[in-house]
Order: structure tokens, then C-alpha cells, then sequence
């Protein structure tokens, strides 16, 4: 259904490193939006529990693990040029940390770890985000690959709404997909 058409534009957008790029968007404690720029990590494949989840990772040091923390809901959106389609995709994030004492999903954070890139894994071991800068917060030994540091969280973004909008054609197209409570989706044509 909607997972089809991302996956399609994702894969047509293979040769352009920044479309695995998203923006996802929490809410702070004072109730303000808050935006930023993630990597798309995949979709989360062979689990029953949590549905066409996306995979995203966070340092948990971060405000955004804190506004996570105070309220799970999310939206990531997405636009990809050579499709000219840009999906909207909101629901619950749900958050691996060291902490979680869920077995499956200890093993999917490792598995998020192991998968990242020395240069991406070693971000998780320098100094606190957003302190002032210091040249020896960036001069420490590579972290183990196969052992997750601290501070490393695997979310999930597990989607309840669509919004997909094709903007090829006069008159544009756009569907809005919505998940009921026994995980199937609904899928509706509506006006651009």
C-alpha cells in the first residue's frame, strides 16, 4: 500500500545519498514544535509487534530523546525530486535504550549498531550535544562495533497516518492511508 510507493521512490532515488534524509518533527515540553533532519535506517522487517516501522537513531543525550520521552508522537515527512512525491507519516515513536528490558528489542539496537559506519558510530562517544565545542571532546579511540555505547537508541516510528501526495499532473494526486486498531490500513483518494 503506502510502504509500496516510498519504497519506490526510495529505490528510484538510490543514486542520491541525502533521499535516505528526512525531517522529523516532536513537540518540547513548553509545547513548541521542534524539526530536524534524520536518517531513514530502513524499515523494520519480520516483526508482528511492530508494523511498518522506520528506523531512525538518536543520541540520548539529545533534546529530542527528552521530548520523545514526554511525548512519543511524531511526524516525519519527505519529499523526493525525481518522483516530485512527498509523504507525510505520522505516528508513535517508540524508544531502545540500554534500558529496555525487551530482549527482541535489545537485539534489533544492537543489530541498528552494528550496522552503522565507524564514522557515524563514533558521534555516540564524543562529548555531550550542544556543550561548547572543545577540540579534545573529538579525540577518543573508535567504539566497539559489535557492543552499542550508552548512549545509542534505535527509534521506531510506527505510523498511524499517511499522507502521500504526487504532485505530477493537473490535477495533483493524494491518498491518506490510516492504520485501525487491528493494524490493517485503510487507504482514501483525496483532493491535492
Amino acid at each position: 500500500m503506502w510502504r509500496s510507493h516510498l519504497a519506490r521512490s526510495l529505490h528510484q532515488h538510490r543514486n542520491q545519498p541525502e533521499a535516505r534524509f528526512m525531517h522529523l518533527a516532536t513537540v518540547d515540553a513548553e509545547l513548541r514544535p521542534r524539526n530536524r533532519t534524520v536518517v531513514f535506517r530502513g524499515f523494520l522487517e519480520d516483526s508482528d509487534r511492530f508494523q511498518d516501522c522506520l528506523k531512525i537513531v538518536t543520541d540520548r543525550r539529545s533534546k529530542k530523546f527528552m521530548q520523545i520521552i514526554h511525548n512519543p508522537y511524531a511526524e516525519a515527512s519527505w519529499y523526493f525530486t525525481k518522483t516530485r512525491s512527498q509523504f507525510r507519516i505520522f505516528g508513535k515513536l517508540v524508544v531502545i535504550d540500554q534500558e529496555c528490558l525487551d530482549a527482541e528489542l535489545q537485539n534489533l539496537r544492537q543489530q541498528s549498531w552494528q550496522a552503522l559506519s565507524d564514522p557515524a558510530r563514533i558521534q555516540f562517544a564524543w562529548a555531550h550535544p550542544r556543550e561548547l565545542r572543545s577540540p579534545e571532546n573529538f579525540d577518543m579511540p573508535q567504539p566497539d562495533s559489535i557492543i552499542p555505547l550508552v548512549d545509542f537508541c534505535l527509534l521506531l516510528l510506527e505510523p498511524t497516518e499517511i499522507d502521500r501526495l504526487e504532485l505530477r499532473g493537473n490535477p495533483q494526486n493524494r491518498w491518506l492511508y490510516q492504520r485501525d486498531e487491528k493494524g490493517n490500513w485503510q487507504e482514501q483518494e483525496v483532493n491535492p
